[in-house]
């Protein structure tokens, strides 16, 4: 990123260290001027694999079944699966320097990478400067029209993307994703430093994958270990969101692209905190 129209500087959020001290109002935020979107919610983690995605797919079909106007912009170039959740095929239609998003059969709109190939198990073998200029074009170019939220659906990491949309879309605030492992925790923290230094809120953490059900006993079984989710949000000031389990159910649904059918009432509090904004 330019920094006091320097090509060379290059912005690491260490304002102590830099000849501008914190004067270089980095944050450019991209603009959408044929969209009018009220909310615009990351959901982020440090860490592959915690549900990321099937967290915003949940929280998307959630806010949508409140009566919500809902879109997703799917982030996660190289790994995306937010067409496939939802059952949306064929490719985006476009004119000039306008995308439209497809829209599921329950009226959410969306964008993802693999509503442009032929085959959705093509790779996507992009390097960063593309990766981050197809999440501009996702968010700038896209005619979202009237939004009362978009989601962003993000990679795991603390990289590129992270960063192009952190400092260049206008983010109200942030969901974590993370899963009760304390190597995921500790992923997950270096996560929340990141989202603090850029100064973007956070809504709260859940915790993904925090057990499954016996389906004789309704016992809960904490397969990865015991929760982490009161003392990760303790030490970051966070709220705890929420703790979900392991549902067969809801894989099978995501694989028929039929999640908006489940229901997971334990993501209401993630609600109200979003309808807070």
């Amino acid at each position: 990123m330019k920094i006091n129209g320097d090509e060379n500087m290059v912005c690491d959020h260490n304002c102590a260290n830099c000849k501008s001290k914190g004067n270089c109002n980095e944050k450019e935020f991209f603009k959408n001027n044929q969209s009018n979107i009220k909310h615009v919610i990351g959901v982020m983690s440090g860490k592959g694999g915690v549900g990321k995605s099937t967290v915003t797919s949940l929280l998307a079909s959630l806010m949508a079944k409140k009566g919500y106007k809902v879109g997703i912009l799917d982030a996660d170039i190289t790994g995306p699966s937010i067409a496939h959740a939802f059952g949306v095929k064929g490719q985006l239609q476009g004119a000039e320097n306008v995308i439209y998003p497809c829209v599921s059969k329950d009226g959410i709109k969306i964008v993802s990478v693999n509503l442009l190939l032929k085959n959705e198990e093509e790779p996507v073998v992009w390097r960063g400067p593309i990766l981050g200029n197809a999440v501009k074009q996702f968010y700038c170019e896209t005619a979202w029209e009237e939004l009362d939220y978009l989601f962003v659906d993000m990679p795991p990491g603390t990289s590129d993307v992270q960063l192009t949309v952190l400092n260049n879309i206008p983010l109200d605030s942030v969901v974590m994703v993370s899963t009760p492992q304390d190597l995921v925790s500790m992923v997950v923290s270096k996560c929340v430093n990141m989202v603090n230094m850029v100064k973007v809120k956070i809504i709260g953490l859940i915790e993904n994958l925090a057990y499954v059900k016996c389906p004789h006993c309704n016992e809960k079984i904490e397969i990865f270990g015991a929760s982490h989710l009161n003392e990760v949000c303790l030490n970051h000031h966070l709220v705890p969101l929420a703790s979900l389990g392991i549902d067969p159910n809801l894989a099978s649904l995501m694989d028929k692209g039929n999640i908006f059918d489940y229901n997971e009432p334990d993501l209401e509090v993630a609600a109200s905190q979003i309808e807070m904004l």
